[in-house]
């Protein structure tokens, strides 16, 4: 894991496994992306499904020199992410604190004046160009936040409902043929129509521009774009930040919500606790975020109709460096090179391959699979220990997520299968533990592998006769 030098072909197929993404993106142009037929999921140009799995590095353009991005995005490729969510007008002073080659974005902080040198590395978009460039050419699409939240949304606001149009025409324009979605937001609600008509310009001024890539909204914390923007015609897809906690519900549940709306949009968590975060921003009655914490985000949101998922360290995003003057947000616990390595991080290329190795257009949600016990609160339970279940709508399988060594059962009726083809996957590497062919009842029971213990499994149950490979092995095409 110490030698980062791989070179670019290989980063690219391990990158793609078994889809089909990357086989363009050796001369930087990457498939478009689109919204699938069933409206819950994405795919790309050429209808292979599209699993997005993305990593949180907000001051990626703000923070990093080349050296750093080739390190970070290489990084991220050789673990299996395929998007890269990063700001324009960093958070952190993005406006007046200069980038790494000692640029700024704007002249005197006016959007409407890019600040552009002629030539290829001589201003602040240059940078963004190259990072971009890098990304792309090895598998990464870029979710690119035009702004943080603070410039449009805080008062007094840099951006207004002209300046917004003519930044978004600019930004749209520079940026129409590269691999990216476009990500408005960050990190602020959309909560009057003061501030939806400065969003709704932007997204005018971006596809004015000659931009056609899909567009979502990064809400604030606890909340997601459908609540202020589900109807909005330029939201393609829904992004939810369930945020910083550990708790299912008032958080996490809210996925079903948004998946369960009508009209129909995809909808994915552009932001849950990230690995190293204080807990609810409290660390000192809460500690910090762990390994574990961060799976549970993960299949919580998955099995809810989410149709990738984010991950998020805390000290990537800001690309905390010890060794640097600047003083940490919140407290992070490690530099970023190091946080690089996180458990977790390396972890989620397991969500994404059991998803992708069973048929998947037709997934859904599906609570009542698992049964109620008498005291609601142990199963399907409460706080971290949430069970929650997904099933295909044909019946050739159920998923459940166990976060704990408890006894529940299972209700097979949505299930068609006579018999029942049953797996523990171990989410923490990947690997299944078969046991066995069983006659299907109408109630099962079972009990994970380490019972009484805080350790998370997934309960996978096939119909027998589907004949699908173990759990997490991708076939050479993934099964729409």
């Amino acid at each position: 894991m110490a030698n980062y030098k791989y070179p670019a072909c290989l980063l690219i197929a391990i990158t793609c496994y078994s889809t089909k993404p990357c086989s363009a993106s050796q001369n930087n142009k990457l498939p478009r992306i689109q919204v699938s037929n069933n409206r819950h999921f994405l795919e790309l140009d050429n209808n292979t499904p599209f699993f997005y799995l993305g990593d949180t590095a907000w001051e990626l353009f703000h923070r990093t020199t080349k050296e750093d991005a080739t390190l970070y995005l290489s990084y991220r490729a050789k673990q299996g992410y395929n998007v890269i969510q990063a700001v324009a007008l960093a958070e952190l002073d993005g406006l007046t604190d200069k980038n790494a080659y000692g640029h700024l974005p704007f002249l005197d902080k006016d959007p409407t004046q890019p600040a552009l040198i002629p030539g290829k590395e001589n201003d602040y978009w240059d940078y963004v160009d190259w990072v971009i460039d890098q990304a792309n050419k090895l598998g990464l699409y870029i979710g690119l936040l035009p702004t943080w939240g603070r410039y449009w949304n805080d008062n007094p606001s840099l951006f207004n409902e002209a300046n917004a149009r003519i930044y978004g025409r600019f930004i749209g324009e520079r940026y129409k043929d590269k691999g990216v979605i476009w990500i408005l937001g960050g990190d602020r609600p959309a909560d009057s129509q003061k501030k939806i008509a400065i969003l709704r310009a932007m997204a005018q001024g971006i596809k004015e521009g000659g931009a056609e890539q899909l567009m979502t909204f990064h809400p604030s914390g606890g909340s997601g774009s459908a609540q202020w923007l589900h109807n909005e015609p330029w939201l393609d897809f829904n992004m939810r930040q369930n945020g910083h906690s550990t708790i299912y519900t008032g958080r996490y549940h809210k996925t079903l919500e948004d998946y369960q709306r009508i009209p129909t949009k995809p909808v994915v968590d552009g932001e849950p606790i990230y690995e190293d975060h204080p807990i609810d921003f409290n660390p000192d009655q809460q500690g910090h975020s762990t390994t574990a914490d961060i799976r549970r985000a993960l299949y919580w949101n998955l099995f809810n109709g989410a149709f990738g998922h984010t991950y998020g360290h805390h000290s990537i995003w800001q690309m905390y460096d010890s060794k640097q003057k600047r003083e940490g947000v919140n407290r992070p616990l490690l530099p970023w090179k190091e946080a690089l390595k996180q458990k977790g991080a390396e972890q989620m290329i397991h969500g994404k391959r059991l998803i992708e190795s069973r048929p998947y257009m037709s997934r859904i949600p599906d609570p009542s699979l698992i049964i109620e016990d008498i005291v609601k609160s142990a199963i399907p339970g409460e706080g971290r220990y949430r069970f929650v279940a997904s099933r295909d709508e044909n019946g050739s399988f159920a998923m459940i997520y166990v976060p704990t060594g408890r006894k529940f059962r299972v209700k097979t009726e949505a299930l068609k299968a006579k018999k029942i083809k049953a797996w523990w996957y171990n989410p923490r590497n990947g690997k299944s533990i078969l046991i066995g062919t069983l006659r299907k009842e109408p109630e099962m029971e079972f009990i994970s592998p380490t019972p009484g213990e805080n350790l998370d499994w997934i309960l996978v149950l096939d119909d027998s006769e589907a004949n699908f490979d173990k759990p997490g092995k991708i076939a050479h095409t993934i099964k729409k």
